[in-house]
């Protein structure tokens, strides 16, 4: 500092020396005199896709989801080599639902590989869903070679102004030696805070051996003259670059995930509005099934608690299957009536009318990991008494703690239990109805419900259809409902129900969906059958796209785009290594002994649809699709 003031005084302008070292630093990282402290080992047969794959195995990653692509292979032949199950779908989005689902189920992060270009552009719907259903999983993209980008190479766009605003970090890969920590990083972020995808674009010339590297790029530049020298020079140069250093030693183990804790204080605010509380109810969301608690250690501080909840998202079967203290109907008029909210990990968006749901009168604890999610809509319809960025299942843990021997009143929630069993009676009722033709969707459904095994995982995938499953099906458990989130995606099924049967080999995978999603993911059945990996789909197949339809037809006079037909989806599936079974008008008990023959096919490795052709009930009149 001293040198730099003389300078100063001196009249010698700082600017120009600052400039040199920085250039002095470049030199150092990027060119020739790297390279000489860092020899390249031109034998070598060894690629940057090993070192894609070391890195993912010491993160625990099992299973890699893919199409395959040029750019991208060495990774995928590197990644079966050490061990990690590489799982090719039929399309790209498939691949980033199926890693999303294992990011939800299993705690450890996500991953899929694609290749450039249109490759990368078919997942962009797939990585918004799991930035919005805040699902922690690393994208690898393929991309032109860094020397050709901008010079018209196959499949090269600009990646990363595609993905910046999907991804919490998005990092291009110039130089091999900066693949072990770019990825440690990129996971580290995909996992901190509020968990969301990451993007790492992978040039090609990072990914293959030297050699071959050599020869397609530097090859081609060999002339003779003297500017082609110069050429030449500057891409040996360029190549050498990319390798220098490539294989030295690195740590490609986990970095530390940085989890947001409420504090002592936020914890015992929160303690002394809850012991008070008359009629409080929680309402849990997804965000409360993130790591680091374990979904069982939660499960059992709610029933310490014994507060009645409202689950919904990935929370859905966190109290198992029958719990007393998980209240399912009528939400709006509980929200209305009670004095203490505890929204752990909801947000107030449309889910919950922006905030409107909400009583004035109400205390409101809002837990959240998420700042902007936090404080949705508080300066239109609702303000927290309590506000908490945290995660939401450690802090209910911690109130369990601290609440000692705090009882909730009986009466109210023998009140919720009430309103739960007039609303049950009620659906029964529908579900006994006749349908215009074909079968009741509500009959349907609860046979669905009644012959589902403790193990088994539901997808949910559909519109009209998914929307009547929702108040039939019970998750048997925690992490046995995977639906969309926020985004209200469709065509998530395939991608889900993969990532599920990996995750639970052992476990029945039921996709509920509507036959206009069913559209999205039907040619995963093969991807099922060649993989091993048998689910069972029940198809509501209605011949439209109901939910739209419901409100198109009364508020604008026309069915234009809704109407579909009554495929024959079974025999679909028959074509690509699945079992078809189609209903039409068969007796409850005909209908259940179907099912049951469906969940014996898919435990004996083929995966299996379910065509069941359903009519109109007026079970969701009044919902609203947008």
């Amino acid at each position: 500092m001293a040198s730099l003031i003389f300078l100063c005084i001196c009249g010698i302008s700082i600017i120009p020396i600052l400039l040199l070292l920085a250039f002095g630093i470049i030199v150092w990282k990027n060119s020739i005199l790297y390279q000489l402290f860092h020899p390249v080992d031109k034998t070598s047969k060894r690629t940057g896709g090993e070192l894609v794959a070391e890195t993912l195995k010491a993160h625990g990653v099992k299973f890699l989801f893919t199409l395959c692509g040029g750019h991208i292979s060495p990774v995928n032949v590197s990644a079966e080599k050490l061990g990690i199950r590489v799982i090719d779908t039929r399309h790209e989005a498939t691949a980033v639902f199926a890693a999303d689902a294992v990011a939800r189920l299993s705690g450890v992060i996500g991953a899929a590989i694609v290749t450039a270009g249109p490759g990368l552009t078919n997942t962009i719907t797939a990585v918004k869903n799991a930035q919005m259903a805040e699902s922690p999983l690393i994208l690898m993209g393929g991309a032109a070679g860094t020397l050709l980008k901008g010079r018209g190479a196959l499949q090269d766009i600009d990646q990363m102004a595609l993905f910046k605003p999907l991804c919490k970090i998005c990092i291009s890969i110039s130089q091999i030696r900066d693949i072990i920590p770019a990825m440690r990083r990129a996971i580290q972020v995909a996992q901190s805070g509020t968990p969301g995808p990451v993007f790492i674009e992978l040039p090609i010339d990072v990914l293959y051996s030297y050699e071959l590297v050599l020869r397609e790029v530097a090859a081609k530049g060999k002339q003779s003259g003297f500017v082609n020298n110069i050429v030449n020079w500057y891409i040996m140069t360029f190549v050498n670059n990319i390798f220098a250093g490539a294989f030295d030693k690195r740590d490609p183990s986990p970095l530390p995930v940085n989890q947001p804790l409420a504090t002592p204080l936020q914890v015992q605010q929160g303690i002394e509005i809850i012991s008070r509380a008359k009629k409080p109810v929680i309402l849990l969301g997804s965000q409360s099934t993130l790591p680091p608690l374990p979904a069982d250690k939660l499960r059992a501080a709610l029933e310490a608690i014994g507060i009645p909840c409202f689950l919904a998202g990935m929370a859905r079967g966190m109290l198992g299957r029958n719990s007393p203290l998980h209240i399912r109907q009528r939400r709006k008029d509980a929200l209305k009536e009670a004095d203490v909210v505890i929204l752990a990990g909801s947000v107030c968006d449309f889910r919950l009318n922006y905030g409107r749901s909400l009583s004035r009168k109400s205390k409101i604890i809002a837990i959240n990991r998420n700042k902007e999610q936090l404080y949705k809509n508080t300066d239109l319809f609702w303000k927290p008494t309590l506000a908490i960025q945290g995660d939401p299942a450690s802090y209910l843990v911690e109130i369990q703690k601290g609440l000692g021997s705090y009882t909730c009143n009986e009466d109210w929630i023998q009140t919720l239990r009430d309103r739960d069993q007039e609303k049950e009676t009620a659906n029964l009722t529908k579900a006994s109805e006749k349908a215009d033709r074909y079968l009741n969707p509500l009959n349907v459904l609860y046979q669905v419900e009644d012959v589902m095994e403790d193990n088994s995982v539901i997808v949910a995938d559909g519109g009209d259809f998914v929307g009547s499953a929702a108040y039939i099906l019970r998750p048997r458990g925690p992490l046995k409902w995977l639906d969309p989130g926020a985004f209200g995606t469709l065509g998530v099924g395939g991608g889900f129900a993969l990532g599920a049967k990996l995750c639970n080999p052992d476990a029945n995978i039921w996709i509920v969906y509507g036959d206009g999603s069913l559209g999205y993911s039907l040619i995963e059945f093969d991807t099922y059958s060649r993989h091993n990996t048998p689910v069972i789909a029940v198809i509501g197949n209605d011949a439209c796209w109901t939910q739209i339809c419901r409100e198109q037809v009364p508020i604008l006079g026309s069915r234009v785009s809704c109407d579909l037909a009554f495929c024959d989806y079974d025999k679909a599936v028959e074509g690509i290594g699945g079992v078809g079974i189609k209903l039409t008008n068969e007796s409850k008990d005909e209908i259940h002994q179907k099912l049951i023959e469906a969940q014996e096919i898919s435990k004996k490795g083929k995966p299996v649809l379910i065509n069941c052709l359903i009519g109109k009930t007026d079970f969701r009149n009044g919902s609203i699709s947008v």
